[in-house]
């Protein structure tokens, strides 16, 4: 699963489909791939379980499974914490620094 999303084009084709299902020449035309590229990529994202096909005629259309996300997000629902956090220590510091700039 982390394998299949960490290539840039394979989390951008599972962002197009958050919006609905898509023949692959439509994904491919989107992302400037060519139609046997974008079909590799599908191809992964199938196998991981995050995208599902059908045959609509003579055509296979496919869409999102977001369930098999589940892993993901929950690995990465830990650095939440850890970010918020983060970003509150750089919001404080910046407060200071401009409460330091208003008193000179």
């Amino acid at each position: 699963m982390f394998n299949a999303i960490a290539e840039p084009q394979r989390r951008e084709i599972l962002a197009l489909l958050r919006t609905g299902e898509r023949p692959v020449t439509e994904l491919a035309q989107e992302l400037g791939l060519t139609q046997p590229g974008a079909s590799k990529h599908l191809r992964v994202l199938r196998e991981v379980g995050l995208v599902r096909d059908r045959k609509e005629g003579k055509h296979r259309v496919y869409g999102l499974d977001a369930r098999g996300l589940r892993p993901v997000h929950e690995w990465s629902g830990g650095f939440a914490q850890f970010w918020n956090e983060s970003f509150d220590r750089l919001d404080a510091y910046v407060q200071d620094l401009e409460q330091q700039h208003q008193e000179e």
